[in-house]
């Protein structure tokens, strides 16, 4: 059976799988948002992937810094998970995560993140970049949502609504 550090780390993983793939119901977002790592020399893949490992991360972060639960991550608001995006040093986004992943994927991503934060220069660079980016489409579900203050589990059920895999009791979808 999974830790409760286990499953808030899926839930997280899985908030961040889904995010881009929600904004980008807005066909155009995703080409802009190629162009603009393509401006910066990041690839498009791997800008992806540590867009979305970003997310997790800063989620994580701010649920372990509120001590909120796996089960209560749909609560957390997507403008706390944009402030830890760019408002916490990138080293403070990896305190407190589990000691082994389910997901290889999840493991790969997390040392590359760790890479690019301990190197400096134009990883930090990159980095930050990628959090503004990161922010920026939380912003974009922010305003599109009815609600005036969206949370995480408004971003699963727009993910459930486009048909996007689910996340079924902290599973790695």
């Amino acid at each position: 059976m999974a830790s409760d550090q286990d499953m808030l780390w899926r839930r997280c993983a899985h908030l961040g799988r889904v995010l881009l793939p929600v904004v980008d119901e807005e066909a155009w977002r995703q080409a802009r948002r190629h162009e603009r790592l393509e401006a910066w020399g990041i690839d498009t893949a791997e800008g992806e992937r540590l867009i979305e490992v970003f997310a997790a991360l800063a989620a994580h972060a701010v649920a372990v810094d509120t001590s909120v639960s796996a089960a209560e991550l749909d609560l957390l608001p997507l403008s706390a998970v944009a402030d830890a995006a760019t408002g916490k040093c990138d080293f403070e986004l990896l305190a407190g995560l589990p000691n082994t992943f389910a997901d290889g994927r999840d493991e790969l991503a997390v040392k590359v993140f760790r890479l690019y934060a301990y190197r400096g220069g134009q990883y930090s660079r990159r980095l930050f970049q990628l959090g503004t980016e990161l922010r920026g489409a939380l912003s974009v579900l922010a305003e599109r949502s009815r609600m005036p203050s969206p949370g995480c589990g408004h971003v699963f059920f727009w993910a459930a609504a486009a048909g996007l895999p689910g996340d079924h009791g902290g599973s790695t979808s």
